[in-house]
């Protein structure tokens, strides 16, 4: 290792609570997306509490305690801010964490263009290597945004952190940070797969029937985009591609399975492209230095306009409700905040604009409210239920019981193509709703 990048290092070597002292009332912090996310920076600053008022902190499901938050109910010395809102962040949603609402391609761009810019940068990153650098490992949408409008740059450094390769922006150099602080190292947080139900499985299989070589995929998280890479593994699919914003087990299951070789793309061609990745060991382990993969910012992955360069691309993504005009909620129940917009617009928006692509957001037909079953496919949406999805942007909707595509179609087509993947003991009754509003014609179906 080059002595001059070990004496910079050794120069910048400080202590969480040394580094800290960076940060004055009034200040804002952006902590660097998932995995990534301060730990031990966090705890020092909680430390600060009595010496500092009103410090924002910014994150992206920041997947570590949040010390800081903990330490300040009230919110009077730090309030939480949050891109997405991830398992830490909910049980302080509404009280001293607050969401951003944001299309996730337009991250970076927010942040540098002065909308939001951050005055301390905090990001836990792998080891210096031989050159200086620090990697993001399986966290780089908006990091360099971040480093490059803050006043200070902290890095944590992890040894647990895989490295990811770039792609683009996905490290950073000693010369470019102004304090390292050494962590306890502690384990990456694992995301175990969700299970996928009956009914899950169910909708994957309409899926899957579409499915094709040479596909570029785009997975969510849940229960179905598991069934479909399970699928998928089990199939005979070949010459697959990815470009997606998050990277799953899915991927690895099905990469281990030969299904994938990118071969098809037109863009990074044989790379399997993610901004962020979060998942079981096995993932961390399978990106670590894996020339297969590669890193990029969100402004890059989530992108519409890139996204729609990649013919034949497949985005799958889930929901919460959808009403009968086919505006999307997949972030709130009523006013309830349960997740965010994230990149489900993104590729929503780019996967139909590809050439043969498809975007599908699935749902189950019926959800189950303390023993009261429920439709899922609503005459409108709950009060208070954000659309993710505009009407005007929704392609393909999968429930168990089909695929309703819904471009082109005017509402009363609408509301016919959504009742026939309604559950059965709810169409008369969204008939019936979907008549009261005017959207329904005598020649439907009954």
């Amino acid at each position: 290792m080059n002595q001059v990048w070990i004496d910079e290092y050794k120069k910048k070597l400080v202590t969480a609570d040394e580094a800290v002292k960076c940060v004055k009332s009034g200040d804002w912090l952006e902590y660097a997306f998932g995995v990534c996310s301060a730990n031990e920076v966090d705890a020092a600053l909680a430390r600060r509490k009595d010496e500092l008022l009103n410090v924002k902190v910014r994150c992206d499901i920041g997947s570590y305690q949040h010390y800081s938050a903990e330490a300040d109910p009230s919110g009077e010395h730090f309030t939480w801010n949050s891109w997405h809102v991830g398992g830490h962040d909910k049980k302080f949603i509404g009280k001293n964490l607050y969401y951003v609402p944001m299309k996730f391609h337009e991250n970076p761009t927010l942040i540098r263009n002065n909308a939001c810019p951050p005055n301390v940068s905090v990001c836990m990153v792998t080891p210096m290597d031989k050159h200086g650098y620090f990697n993001f490992g399986p966290g780089a949408p908006s990091v360099w945004a971040a480093m490059e409008k803050a006043e200070y740059v902290i890095v944590e450094v992890n040894k647990n952190m895989p490295r990811g390769l770039g792609g683009n922006q996905e490290c950073v150099h000693i010369t470019q940070v102004d304090f390292v602080v050494e962590g306890s190292n502690p384990p990456l947080p694992i995301l175990p797969s969700a299970q996928p139900s009956e009914v899950e499985v169910k909708i994957a299989e309409h899926i899957i029937e579409r499915l094709y070589n040479g596909n570029c995929i785009q997975l969510g998280i849940g229960g179905t985009p598991n069934a479909v890479g399970s699928m998928v593994a089990a199939s005979d699919l070949k010459d697959l591609g990815v470009h997606t914003e998050m990277y799953v087990d899915a991927y690895v299951q099905m990469a281990k399975a030969g299904r994938i070789t990118g071969a098809k793309k037109k863009l990074d061609k044989y790379k399997q492209v993610y901004s962020f990745a979060m998942g079981s060991q096995e993932l961390y382990d399978y990106i670590d230095d894996n020339p297969g993969l590669a890193a990029y910012s969100v402004d890059y992955t989530n992108d519409p306009r890139v996204v729609a360069q990649i013919d034949d691309f497949v985005s799958i993504n889930a929901c919460i409700e959808i009403d009968l005009f086919g505006q999307v909620c997949a972030e709130t129940v009523g006013t309830r905040h349960i997740s965010g917009t994230g990149g489900q617009l993104d590729f929503v928006e780019g996967a139909f604009k590809s050439k043969n692509g498809q975007s599908f957001v699935c749902l189950p037909s019926t959800i189950d409210l303390k023993g009261v079953i429920g439709s899922r496919i609503k005459p409108i949406l709950s009060p208070g239920a954000i659309v993710t999805d505009p009407r005007t942007a929704v392609h393909m909707i999968v429930t168990e019981y089909g695929i309703a595509n819904l471009k082109g179609k005017s509402t009363w087509e609408r509301a016919e193509a959504l009742i026939s993947i309604a559950h059965p003991d709810f169409r008369d009754s969204l008939i019936k709703e979907a008549e009261n509003m005017n959207i329904w014609r005598r020649s439907n179906f009954r």
